[in-house]
Parts: structure tokens; sequence; C-alpha cells
């Protein structure tokens, strides 16, 4: 069999610059919003015909940050960081193939001009290539009798507290992402910290859209210090 050649049908562009900061499984943050604007020749009406009476999809996509890169083994987050196990028995971006799918939230479809598709839930990087979409059938993709192996139920949760400096700035950056406090919650309440990292005093710096995002983080709490943007506080 020759090699197999993919053209990307679009590209996601969502609120995460960088992978640390990502939520690691999609639908855990639903705030998280991305939006693919289909490429020519499949930016057509007729392609999306039916879409709407779904309200979610599946997105084949690229992890484009690692292609050529990929181990025989990995360390999922889930055990620690430290144990491993086989590639494909994880959802690790280090693939033979960089290959990955995400279960999203279809939000709306737009075809004035062209096709615009909206995503709630999304734990993709921006930039992402989307080779392909498919309809969410829950009566033969959901099986409630399936086994989970390490990953037994959803990531515990911490407290997100903002400090006066953060809660001012963040209510200032909404008037562009009005949902930004809360897509914070939710990103930060799953302690996106590696596993083996416990040091309260360390600050951690991820962006968000245009912002640097700046915490620390507790025994029981994430703390956030800063929500700095280029148009708000100058860079300061």
């Amino acid at each position: 069999m020759p090699d197999a050649a993919f053209s990307p049908i679009g590209y996601l562009a969502t609120p995460f610059r960088d992978r640390f900061g990502i939520p690691r499984q999609p639908r855990l943050a639903p705030h998280a919003r991305g939006q693919l604007r289909l490429l020519r020749p499949y930016d057509r009406e007729e392609a999306v015909r039916g879409l709407e009476a779904f309200s979610h999809v599946w997105l084949s996509f690229v992890f484009h940050r690692t292609a050529g890169r990929w181990s025989p083994t990995v360390r999922p987050p889930r055990l620690g960081g430290n144990e491993r196990v086989g590639v494909f028995a994880s959802r690790s971006p280090f693939r033979p193939n960089p290959l990955g799918l995400s279960l999203v939230e279809l939000l709306s479809i737009d075809t004035r001009d062209g096709v615009l598709l909206t995503f709630g839930g999304v734990d993709l990087l921006d930039g992402t290539p989307v080779l392909d979409i498919k309809p969410y059938i829950a009566f033969i993709e959901s099986e409630p009798a399936a086994r989970g192996g390490f990953v037994t139920a959803p990531p515990p949760l911490r407290t997100v507290w903002f400090t006066a400096r953060a809660a001012s700035q963040a209510s200032r950056h909404e008037e562009r992402w009005p949902d930004l406090t809360a897509l914070l919650r939710e990103v930060l309440a799953q302690d996106p910290r590696p596993a083996y990292a416990d040091d309260p005093l360390r600050r951690y710096g991820f962006r968000l859209y245009d912002l640097e995002i700046k915490w620390r983080c507790t025994a029981t709490q994430v703390i956030v210090e800063e929500v700095r943007g280029p148009l708000v506080d100058g860079g300061r």
C-alpha cells in the first residue's frame, strides 16, 4: 500500500496558543470555543447539509507540533508522569502517525460566506489542521459498560481564585472575550501542571487568546495573579 497523503479541510482557530494549559480531553472546558472555516473546494453549503441535526461531531486532526516525533511508550499525566504505557494505550500526541480524534459540541453553522463552523469544548491548539468531520451518533458510539483503563473518572477539580488585580484585568479583557473568566476557571480547575509539580511558590504561565496568564497552585487552590494583554495593559 502506498503512503497516504491528506489535505486539511481547514485550520481550527482556538484560544489556546500553547500546549501547556489545553484541557487534556475534549468537553472538559465547555467555554473553550473553536471556529473552523472550510477551505476550497470544501467550503460549499451542500457539504454540510444536514449537519445541523447533530449536536456533537468528531474532528479528525493532525498533531502538527509533534509530527515526525514518536515513542513506543509514553508517560500519561493520569499515572503521575512516571509510569510508562504503550503509545497505543494512550492518547499521547507522540504517535507514529500524528492523528487525533476529538469529540466537540457543534454550536453553529454559518454558510453566508463559505462555511464557518463553531464548536464548544475544544481541546486543540490554535491552528490545528482538521482533516475530516463526522457526526457523533450516541446509540452506536456510547458504551456505558466500556472499561476506561487507567482513566476511570474526570480529573479532580480545584477551586480557582482571582487576585483583585487579576479579576480587574480579566473584567477589562472580557470586552473582547466575554467568556474569559469562565474559561479560565474551567481550564485552571483541572490543574494543567505536570503531575510531578508540587511547589506552591512556583509561578506558571500560559497564553490564552493574546493574553498571558500568570498563576500558581496551592494544595487546594489555583490562584490567578495576572491576566495580561497587549491592548489593555500595554504589555506590562
